[in-house]
């Protein structure tokens, strides 16, 4: 067994013990953060502090769709169901994140743009992405644990369910959208926020995706747990026929 898979293994094997208390760290962090030292915004005012979770929401979202997509390449390259259980585990929690940077974007900008929502190109992509994810769950959760045919079919969807990711990324360049552009860095060298910002902004990213691969790592052994069980429920019945 080579050096980088003993790490890996071992890495995976210590997630109960590592990642509860760094989460629960980092989320404290990140509350303290955002309501006592990052400073008030001058034009936005108090709404402005939802950016601490809004944006390290989405990098959450895409994090968990892209360990879904990397799991469904791996269910249809060497037709493993663990990779299918860590396919619907992470893409779960995706949807989740994916709904909290729904939620945050209307409560942020129903001051600032004096709407709910809008059909921007952002936002309407994003509603796609959580529709598309909640439709490959649907799918896949009507079908048999070990139906090896439907989780293959599942697969499929979820890769290309992910080539939204991309639009989402790239719609406030390619259209005139609300949402603003990006405006951590706008330009090599033109910071466009102030260092308590960012350093805030960084404990955030840090915290809720620490988050996220600590719920995915739950789904997933829920996930294969349950697969288990019917792997064992199956044997009991066939040895029952006979």
């Amino acid at each position: 067994m080579s050096t980088v898979r003993r790490l890996v293994l071992a890495s995976y094997a210590a997630r109960w013990v590592v990642l509860p208390p760094l989460t629960g760290v980092a989320m404290l962090a990140l509350i303290v953060g955002a309501v006592i030292v990052a400073p008030r915004e001058a034009v936005e005012g108090e709404v402005q502090r939802l950016f601490y979770i809004h944006v390290p929401a989405a990098l959450a979202m895409y994090t968990a769709y892209s360990i879904t997509f990397v799991a469904s390449l791996a269910v249809l390259w060497r037709r493993d169901l663990r990779a299918d259980a860590v396919a619907r585990a992470s893409a779960g929690v995706g949807v989740l994140f994916t709904a909290l940077v729904l939620a945050t974007g209307a409560i942020w900008g129903r001051p600032i743009w004096g709407v709910w929502w809008a059909w921007d190109a952002r936002l309407t992509s994003t509603l796609l992405l959580l529709l598309l994810f909640g439709g490959y769950l649907l799918a896949r959760g009507l079908a048999d644990e070990h139906d090896e045919q439907a989780a293959r079919f599942a697969a499929i969807f979820a890769v290309v369910a992910f080539l939204d990711i991309p639009i989402i990324n790239m719609s406030v360049r390619w259209w005139r959208t609300l949402h603003p552009q990006p405006i951590v860095l706008r330009l090599p060298g033109d910071q466009a926020l102030p260092n308590s910002m960012l350093a805030v902004l960084a404990v955030g990213v840090v915290a809720v995706v620490l988050l996220a691969l600590w719920l995915i790592a739950l789904r997933a052994a829920t996930e294969q747990l349950a697969q288990r069980t019917a792997a064992l429920r199956i044997a009991m019945d066939r040895r029952e026929d006979e």
